[in-house]
């Protein structure tokens, strides 16, 4: 399975920090925004990693990450989204780079407590479909929201109004090699975007729809509160790590 970390966009949200720099190079505690979910993709076995990045500062990543050995990742690519075009369209430029693998997709602004390693060796052993992991929240109509119906994934709504359930889709996503296809069909939304929520439930419909629950603690980190949780967080576990307590796993 191959890896692809999504870390385009302008960060519009975060103006002026990203006046003169990408998102996901900002800092959460003591390391880059960028280098959580790369980690994250390597502690689950995935060491073949695409990174998708984009506006004024892309070569940036290069300087910071240049091969990957840091991270003992095997080929570290990279490539560039023009534009905001949406998830599904970032996705849809690795492609080439998948060449037929199952890909593990993450959003460049997730930060996560835990590893992911059981739910991609249960996505791994799928003969078919996709995976995606949910997480229990307060706030889910910030997010895509998953119905649950005996067991399965009858729907996912993005950002509704009157949510159906408090389970948020997380920015970690498993896809086989028809997610491409899937994309190369979807119409923009009002957004003028490529959802990764309508690739979602195409899955649903085809009933190859798998899910997992995310442990511990999630976080996005793409807001000035966000930001804020994300580094209070990691600094908290970092204080947990070194007194012993509570090591990810």
């Amino acid at each position: 399975m191959k890896g692809v970390v999504l870390a385009g966009g302008t960060g519009s949200r975060l103006f002026p920090l990203t006046k003169i720099t990408n998102k996901h190079l900002l800092p959460i505690y003591d390391k880059p925004m960028i280098y959580y979910p790369i980690q994250t993709l390597v502690d689950a076995g995935i060491k073949d990693i695409l990174i998708v990045t984009g506006g004024k500062n892309a070569g940036d990543f290069l300087r910071l990450l240049a091969n990957g050995k840091e991270f003992g990742v095997v080929h570290l690519n990279y490539t560039y989204q023009e534009g905001e075009g949406g998830i599904a369209d970032a996705l849809e430029l690795a492609e080439h780079f998948a060449d037929g693998e199952k890909v593990c997709v993450i959003l460049g602004d997730n930060i996560i407590e835990r590893g992911i390693r059981h739910a991609v060796d249960e996505f791994r052993a799928q003969p078919a479909g996709a995976k995606i992991l949910l997480k229990k929240v307060d706030d889910a109509g910030r997010f895509g929201v998953a119905e649950i119906r005996d067991g399965r994934i009858v729907s996912i709504e993005e950002k509704p109004v009157h949510p159906k359930s408090n389970l948020a889709v997380t920015g970690i996503y498993m896809y086989d090699p028809t997610v491409f296809g899937k994309i190369h069909h979807l119409v923009p939304s009002g957004r003028g975007e490529l959802e990764i929520t309508d690739v979602n439930n195409a899955y649903i419909r085809e009933g190859t729809m798998s899910y997992a629950f995310l442990e511990g603690w999630w976080t996005d980190a793409g807001t000035f509160d966000s930001l804020r949780r994300a580094t209070n967080l990691v600094a908290e576990s970092r204080v947990r790590e070194d007194a012993g307590v509570g090591v990810s796993c």
